[in-house]
């Protein structure tokens, strides 16, 4: 494995840049490591609807940059005390949707450190019923990642506060808010560290030698000028990072193991005119590929299933049904 080093950058649409340049471009004879800290910042999971994931309001008064992923999951805050992981590899078909293989090295490191972190649930570390990490993954071309976000010394209020949690993720928790779910590492540690000693702590425990002596891929100017390059035409860009919806007349919402789906429908004349789906769902297709089959279509079911009868709905969401998928469509409200 060889170390990337981002020079300290603390900018998102920079960092998520680095790491989508480094899945792409970098030759995959080996695996890589990337850390990386951004300033106070959204992070959107690729298939949500942000507007509705952001108090807007205190975003901009606060000056929060946000920023639309190439992952699926939900959004999260960063700020400079939070340290962010992401191991780029070959994928070899068993790997994707594996979060334990990709966390089970940081869990050991906190376990390590005295802090009794686990795999919960799809993608979360936690420590008893607080949450400390979120994890997410993408694939293309044989390649993908797996990253994370490992809260040490967050500001929680910051994270409540710019937000919009849908209460359909929480109906079976019985706690009321994120702020009563998360912790940050630093209050669980027994010793009083900075976010760099333990980001050092991390990489020398990672790769069992000091920081000074990791294999690293130093960037180069050819290789930044690539990732301005990515960084303007995605993490830049406002249709990315925001996007329009359609207008919807139907609107239909279901919490499933692969996670929450979200689909807004135009229904005119009994056709679907525009579609669009929403969620934090994980998948390695692209979801406006399941859009493109039903867009067109009659709102009726014989058609709807006939129109997703070739495509492996899992492929685009994970652990769903199809039997689900299409109830949801056709939800009553």
């Amino acid at each position: 494995m060889i170390f990337i080093d981002n020079t300290g950058i603390t900018d998102a649409s920079i960092n998520l840049a680095i790491e989508e340049y480094a899945l792409k471009h970098l030759p995959m004879d080996d695996s890589y490591l990337l850390f990386y800290i951004n300033s106070p910042s959204i992070i959107i999971g690729k298939h949500q609807n942000t507007i509705e994931e952001i108090n807007q309001e205190y975003v901009k008064d606060n000056n929060i940059k946000v920023v639309r992923r190439l992952s699926g999951g939900g959004a999260v805050y960063h700020d400079l005390g939070n340290l962010n992981f992401s191991f780029i590899t070959k994928d070899d078909g068993q790997s994707f949707h594996n979060f334990l293989k990709f966390t089970q090295p940081v869990i050991d490191y906190l376990q390590a450190m005295g802090v009794n972190a686990e795999l919960s649930g799809r993608n979360d570390l936690q420590v008893g019923e607080r949450k400390i990490s979120g994890n997410a993954q993408f694939s293309t071309r044989g390649c993908m990642f797996s990253h994370g976000t490992l809260m040490f010394d967050l500001n929680l209020d910051d994270v409540q506060a710019s937000l919009n949690v849908n209460p359909e993720k929480f109906k079976s928790k019985s706690t009321k808010s994120v702020r009563s779910r998360v912790a940050n590492i630093k209050e669980l540690l027994g010793t009083d560290i900075t976010i760099e000693e333990f980001r050092d702590g991390l990489l020398r425990s990672i790769f069992g030698m000091e920081p000074s002596e990791v294999p690293q891929y130093k960037l180069k100017p050819d290789d930044w000028l690539k990732i301005e390059e990515i960084s303007k035409e995605h993490y830049q860009n406002w249709e990315w990072n925001y996007g329009l919806s359609p207008k919807s007349n139907v609107k239909h919402m279901r919490k499933f193991p692969a996670g929450l789906v979200d689909i807004r429908m135009d229904i005119e004349d009994a056709l679907i005119q525009e579609i669009k789906i929403y969620g934090d769902f994980f998948g390695v297709g692209d979801v406006a590929d399941v859009e493109n089959a039903l867009r067109g279509k009659r709102y009726a079911e014989v058609e709807v299933r006939q129109a997703l009868a070739e495509l492996d709905l899992g492929h685009y969401f994970g652990r769903i049904e199809p039997e689900d998928f299409i109830g949801l469509i056709f939800l009553e409200e």
